[in-house]
């Protein structure tokens, strides 16, 4: 053991550490060692209160031997940790290290295997919902579940058109250049979609994956209460990487260095920081998982990308500093390195904490939440929507009217009135989004757009069109 036991008593508690003071209550410290075991390893301490003063424990051999027999009853497979005793203050220890297991997902018996298996996150555990049990048993077995194959879908389910576009200028993308890919896998003597050929660049992707697209939000304030705008990202995955710049520019500063020969650009967030986590977060969300998709939050001090799945077992936030990397979705990563969007394995989160000292900014921080991965960039300059002037994002529905979904609603009803769901339609969407909703209200209290119906708001006739009063002014 490369750190003594001393310098463990000073640590906190967290993703590979806990102090428990006795055996008296032995599920939650049974929980704790599955948790190890599935997640991370780690190493409990037993003797030492939750403040960290040392008691000690009493008749030590004998709890020692009681701890054994306790874990070979309660929790299958069958789990064999190292255990050690210490002296600290003249008091024994019991020191339980426990390894990241090949035989993982470890669960107590008494609530089986769909009920028992619990992770480490932090320094709770967390019992794992039958999604993740499968992903468990996928990664030892060394199966990406992108690689997977949909045998109910055909090729004819890719969009190859939007896929050649991203892929122009690097290949052309034949069937052999799709198998190699894996975004075409054989599967009972025929070829059919991977789920990441379905993630990237599938005709029905949110069909098969309804929560595979990006939420962005921009809130007033440095919590997630009072949102100012926002935006529902769709488009294949690759594409979502710039539509989520676009978002987070739209509420930036620009400026200019003028120091040098040319002008620069110069931004009050960091691009080159943010754009490197979006792509992390796209690459490694867990894709199998219900519920939330990849999240982007823009806040007055910081901005906050979110993804769906915990830390791949055997990976920790410290680990992820060092360069050491685990990929969870080999396809989408792949592609995305053939894209030139990844530009070298492993190096994307060590880069991220470079930047930031190269730009003096605070150190970025990496935090498990219930079962997402969120990363905090904190911002050099606290950004006030409110103290904006008329070369940023205006209060109000200015914001609204300079984007370009706003300023695309306003030239189709140049021609003609159109309801909501023909306005979704000419935008590509099958119906009206989040967004396309609140713009829809936001132009009409601004006077850009009026009802054709105004005495009847809710009609099923209603169509919007536009005020040529305000354009004209």
């Amino acid at each position: 053991m490369t750190t003594t036991i001393e310098q463990l008593l000073q640590f906190p508690e967290g993703k590979t550490l806990e102090f428990k003071r006795d055996l008296s209550s032995p599920r939650p410290l049974l929980k704790t060692l599955v948790a190890f075991a599935n997640t991370a390893g780690g190493r409990l301490i037993i003797g030492v209160t939750d403040d960290r003063q040392v008691i000690g424990v009493e008749d030590p051999l004998a709890e020692e031997e009681r701890l054994c027999n306790m874990i070979a009853d309660a929790i299958s497979p069958r789990l064999v940790p190292n255990i050690e005793l210490f002296t600290v203050q003249d008091k024994t220890l019991l020191l339980v290290e426990v390894f990241l297991s090949g035989l993982r997902p470890h669960y107590l018996k008494a609530a089986g295997p769909e009920n028992g298996v619990f992770v480490r996150l932090g320094s709770s555990n967390r019992q794992a919902d039958s999604q993740l049990v499968a992903e468990l048993q996928r990664l030892v077995e060394g199966i990406s579940y992108d690689e997977m194959p949909m045998p109910d879908l055909s090729q004819d389910d890719l969009d190859l058109v939007a896929a050649g576009k991203f892929f122009a200028d690097k290949r052309s993308l034949n069937e052999q250049e799709l198998i190699t890919l894996k975004l075409l896998v054989p599967y009972q003597n025929r070829l059919v979609p991977s789920r990441g050929a379905i993630l990237l660049f599938g005709k029905n992707r949110l069909f098969h994956f309804p929560d595979a697209w990006v939420q962005c939000g921009r809130f007033l304030g440095t919590e997630k209460i009072d949102i100012f705008d926002h935006i529902d990202i769709d488009v294949p995955l690759p594409g979502a990487v710039d539509e989520v710049m676009l978002f987070l520019k739209k509420h930036a500063y620009r400026g200019a260095d003028l120091s040098g020969i040319r002008r620069k650009d110069v931004w009050s967030i960091p691009l080159s920081i943010l754009r490197e986590v979006i792509i992390n977060a796209l690459v490694h969300a867990d894709y199998s998982q219900r519920g939330a998709p990849v999240r982007v939050v823009f806040l007055d001090d910081r901005i906050e990308v979110e993804n769906p799945g915990i830390l791949l077992p055997g990976l920790t936030v410290e680990d992820m500093k060092q360069g050491v990397s685990k990929i969870r979705n080999t396809v989408i990563a792949r592609v995305f390195r053939e894209l030139d969007l990844i530009e070298q394995w492993g190096t994307g989160v060590r880069r991220i904490f470079q930047q930031a000292r190269e730009q003096g900014l605070p150190e970025p921080q990496i935090v498990e939440v219930g079962m997402r991965v969120k990363v905090i960039i904190p911002l050099k300059e606290v950004i006030v929507i409110e103290q904006r002037g008329q070369s940023g994002v205006e209060s109000g529905v200015e914001s609204g009217v300079e984007s370009k979904m706003a300023a695309r609603v306003l030239q189709l009803l140049k021609d003609q009135p159109l309801s909501k769901a023909e306005i979704a339609r000419a935008l590509g969407k099958k119906k009206p989004t989040r967004y396309l909703n609140d713009l829809m209200k936001k132009l009409l209290t601004t006077g850009h757009v009026e009802y054709t119906i105004p005495e009847k708001p809710k009609s099923r006739l209603q169509k919007y069109r536009l005020v040529r009063r305000k354009m004209d002014e």
